[in-house]
């Protein structure tokens, strides 16, 4: 089966949400030709961009006639439970009428991913795979969800179950950021394979984004610096270097220089809440209270939060 590479992946997104100061959560998101960035933890899933591929896999004629190959026990096992959204149940039984059809089966797992049913998604990925276990982006989806279901250890298998199959650029980068935030150095060894395709300046920025986690996660904070300077060189747009090298100088407290750059990323993008998010933090750590309600009520303005409540609450300004 032969995989046209549609997507680009962006390979980590560094997110306010559940992170204390010394633990952050950092996220994968794909980016196809609609650019999807998304931080703050909402789910902007424009899922598995490649479906369509997928349903070009399926083989139309099975599906037809998939209703009658399916026994009462198993139909009974994809009725969707009540709590579900509409378009959920709506998918499920969808799903019921043609239970061979692995497009509708992998836009179902991708709909309930997006509401953070991740057990009844991770299910549905378990039967496709059980039918095709060669398919490399039923693997490579299966990591996606594995990945937002905090479950390293089966991402990493999924991840490279699929490289096995297809050593796409995108999977690999994908394994890359999860080693990298285990410390691991299979992650630079990745990137450098990656890097050696010279595929463009995405993909070098997307390598130079992992090495910089890597060196950040194992605070080396000179190497993070300069990857992170090379990968906003590469893309300027870059949101999460910007976030993730500001980091490095919030951790070592050295909040002047981490605003600096924060300041900087919300002259890229004045409509991302992040940045006003860590500026207001910065300001709060240096006992500026006055400015740090005002970029912290900035960043709740752009996008609802906890994280961002949370700091004003400390503050007295809720």
């Amino acid at each position: 089966m032969i995989f046209i590479q549609q997507i680009i992946v962006h390979p980590i997104i560094f997110c306010k949400n559940n992170r204390s100061d010394d633990v952050r959560s950092i996220k994968k998101t794909f980016m196809n030709t609609i650019s999807v960035y998304f931080c703050g933890m909402t789910k902007h899933k424009i899922f598995f961009p490649f479906l369509l591929l997928l349903l070009l896999a399926c083989n139309t004629s099975t599906e037809k006639n998939s209703s009658n190959n399916t026994s009462n026990a198993s139909s009974k096992k994809l009725n969707a439970p009540k709590p579900f959204p509409e378009f959920v149940q709506s998918l499920y039984e969808q799903v019921k009428q043609n239970p061979d059809s692995t497009g509708l089966r992998l836009k179902l797992a991708s709909a309930l991913d997006s509401i953070s049913a991740y057990s009844s998604a991770l299910l549905q990925m378990d039967t496709l795979l059980k039918k095709d276990s060669a398919n490399f982006g039923l693997w490579y989806a299966n990591g996606e969800i594995a990945e937002d279901a905090k479950d390293t250890t089966r991402a990493m298998m999924s991840y490279a179950k699929a490289i096995g199959i297809y050593p796409s650029p995108d999977a690999m980068l994908s394994l890359a950021n999860l080693y990298a935030e285990q410390k691991n150095k299979k992650a630079l060894d990745i990137c450098r394979q990656v890097q050696q395709m010279s595929l463009g300046r995405d993909y070098d920025a997307h390598c130079a984004f992992i090495t910089g986690v890597y060196f950040a996660r194992t605070h080396n904070k000179e190497k993070a610096l300069s990857a992170f300077d090379n990968c906003i060189a590469n893309d300027y747009t870059y949101m999460d270097a910007y976030i993730e090298k500001g980091l490095v100088y919030f951790d070592d407290k050295q909040f002047r220089d981490a605003l600096n750059v924060f300041e900087m990323a919300a002259t890229v993008n004045a409509l991302d809440s992040n940045p006003y998010y860590w500026q207001g933090r910065c300001y709060e750590m240096m006992n500026l209270r006055d400015s740090a309600i005002l970029r912290l009520k900035q960043s709740l303005h752009l996008q609802e939060d906890s994280a961002t409540h949370a700091a004003l609450k400390r503050l007295g300004a809720e």
